[in-house]
């Protein structure tokens, strides 16, 4: 009965309380609720996604009418794991409340199918536009199959256009190589290329990072922060089996995803998967790594959609938060930027925020061990130059050539750019014997920022959005 309970205060929100895992967690932390979190987050989410076809069951089968005990937000959540749960049992012992929906069971279920038929599916998930997602974006593992024997098999009709693409059409992206944008409606996690690991659903923004670090074949790199795996994967692509990546996860959950991950997309042989924490890796044990992806926890705010979060996702964090945040991320990318053999960095989130992104760059170039290392953000000319929309020249006031800094960032908006928001930059060095000789004097000279340096705000932080493929 309490989890039922406990989940009906999440069903609304006043849209300034942060995103519905934040406020879940939070409540969690505060003791507010006794419940799993994850299995709140769980019920709720799913129950939003359904929200719109248990509301019409629940009123054609007239259950609140004849049951008077029952309100809304109860019955969507008990009629939610009645019919679209897998056990489809209410998780519950014997109370009127469970008892006053079974008595409607029949009927309930009639509703249900009534509306598959009226939608001709099997499964209403199939008309579900949770995300509401304008392209359906894929990436062609070259690791296990070529280009055009995948466009043979899905046997789709190109298009010059992304704008409100149809089914049956295919875009091939200008920005990205061996990357494709279909109709979301376009059933391509049914094909066999989808099954076989030789395509892999990725958001157009999310293949930045690897894209703009560019590591060339038989190179050595760094994924930091590397689950689910889309990221680690389409590095392993560039670097091919004569390279070498160590993909850093240090939730064993994760990375137990980010090792299955790996292997369907035949990347086992290049990819070592460290469960472990990033910040807590001894940078002379690397000094073969010559590149690095970081993409840490982040606000999330460039997803839309996600769980049926809040339509306005710049309101949920306010400046206290984001400070945390940004401080964490400035401590992992210095981290990065201290392996003594590394000649770039990519740095990137699924956020919206300056504090996350061009404040964090502001922050690191004017830290004086990585001015000292020979860091600088690159130039436009080096990261992805023909995407339109750049950093945001405003948050590089008082640098000399702001408007270089801010072309050599790249930012995405949520569904206007085609997919999620997203900002990312390079920063580059060049690097000779003296310079890897200095960067390993500073190394063993001075403790970098770890991300454990406040265990309860590392929790609060790692709660978070972490990152998003």
């Amino acid at each position: 009965m309490s989890v039922y309970k406990e989940a009906s205060w999440f069903l609304t929100s006043n849209g300034k309380e942060g995103s519905l895992q934040h406020r879940i967690f939070n409540a969690a932390r505060s003791k507010k609720i006794k419940t799993d979190p994850k299995h709140v987050y769980a019920l709720v989410s799913s129950t939003l996604k359904y929200k719109p076809f248990i509301l019409e069951i629940i009123k054609k089968s007239k259950l609140l009418k004849e049951e008077k005990m029952l309100k809304e937000d109860m019955a969507l959540l008990l009629v939610h794991d009645l019919l679209f749960s897998k056990s489809g049992r209410i998780q519950m012992g014997k109370t009127p409340i469970k008892d006053a929906v079974l008595r409607h069971k029949t009927r309930l279920m009639a509703e249900l199918t009534k509306l598959k038929l009226k939608h001709k599916v099997k499964d209403l998930e199939e008309i579900i536009d949770e995300d509401d997602t304008p392209v359906r974006w894929f990436r062609v593992n070259t690791l296990k199959a070529n280009v055009d024997d995948v466009l043979e098999q899905l046997d789709l009709q190109a298009t010059s256009t992304i704008d409100k693409i149809k089914p049956g059409k295919i875009y091939h992206d200008k920005y990205i190589p061996n990357l494709f944008g279909v109709s979301p409606k376009e059933r391509i996690t049914q094909s066999k290329a989808y099954e076989n690991g030789e395509i892999i659903i990725q958001d157009r923004a999310s293949c930045f990072p690897a894209h703009i670090l560019n590591p060339q074949e038989g190179d050595v790199v760094i994924d930091s922060c590397a689950a689910p795996g889309n990221k680690t994967t389409h590095l392993a692509a560039h670097v091919g089996y004569k390279g070498a990546i160590t993909a850093f996860e240090r939730d064993t959950r994760r990375g137990n995803i980010l090792k299955m991950m790996v292997e369907k997309a035949g990347a086992s042989e290049i990819v070592r998967v460290n469960v472990g924490d990033f910040t807590g890796s001894n940078p002379l044990d690397y000094t073969d790594v010559t590149g690095l992806v970081v993409d840490p926890s982040c606000s999330g705010s460039g997803i839309f959609g996600r769980a049926h979060e809040e339509e306005n996702p710049e309101e949920s964090y306010n400046d206290e938060r984001l400070q945390k945040l940004s401080s964490f991320q400035f401590s992992i990318v210095k981290h990065a930027l201290g392996f003594p053999g590394a000649k770039k960095v990519v740095y990137s989130t699924c956020s919206i925020h300056a504090q996350e992104n061009e404040r964090v760059v502001c922050d690191l170039l004017n830290d004086t061990l990585v001015k000292k290392a020979g860091w600088r953000v690159a130039n436009r000319s080096r990261v992805i130059p023909m995407w339109p929309r750049r950093g945001l020249v405003e948050e590089f006031q008082g640098f000399p050539n702001p408007e270089q800094l801010s072309g050599g960032c790249v930012r995405a908006l949520p569904k206007v750019d085609g997919g999620i928001g997203f900002f990312a930059v390079l920063f580059e060095r060049d690097i000779d014997e003296n310079t890897v000789d200095e960067t390993t004097e500073d190394q063993e000279n001075n403790e970098v920022v770890s991300e454990h340096e406040s265990d309860d705000d590392d929790e609060e932080v790692y709660e978070e959005w972490n990152g998003f493929d």
